[in-house]
């Protein structure tokens, strides 16, 4: 008899919770950066801006959740064995978050009078704060 084969380790050697962990650590740096890029766009636009900055980054941080949480439920459904989440409320989470992103970027471009170049780097500031975690996580040695 044969051993099933671990399917939550790519052939890299990252694993599910690595990813996950991943995820999570590139939202703490999202957060980290919103506020040393907001007292910036304050300091030297206005305070609008600086609004749009926190929506363009609450956009960014709630698209990497979502993400992480779609991801984590598909990686349920293709792990052998594992009991995997209704996907169901999942993806109507992920379209909701979708919709309301559309909305809310709409109200905020509509009354707030700062620039849009806040909210594209506050928007900017979630792939920048994921590819800074995703590059040292592919940088961790292997075992």
């Amino acid at each position: 008899m044969s051993e099933e084969p671990d399917y939550s380790q790519t052939s890299t050697g990252l694993t599910d919770a690595d990813v996950r962990n991943t995820m999570l650590a590139s939202i703490r740096l999202l957060l980290i950066l919103t506020i040393v890029a907001a007292a910036a766009f304050w300091w030297r636009m206005n305070w609008q801006s600086a609004v749009l900055l926190l929506v363009g980054s609450a956009i960014s941080s709630t698209s990497l959740w979502e993400w992480m949480r779609l991801m984590t439920a598909i990686n349920e459904r293709m792990d052998a064995g594992a009991t995997p989440r209704p996907m169901g409320m999942i993806l109507f989470g992920f379209f909701t978050r979708l919709g309301l992103t559309v909305v809310v970027l709409y109200v905020s471009l509509s009354y707030l009078n700062g620039t849009v170049l806040a909210l594209a780097a506050g928007l900017g500031l979630g792939l920048v704060s994921l590819v800074i975690e995703a590059s040292k996580l592919l940088k961790r040695p292997t075992s």
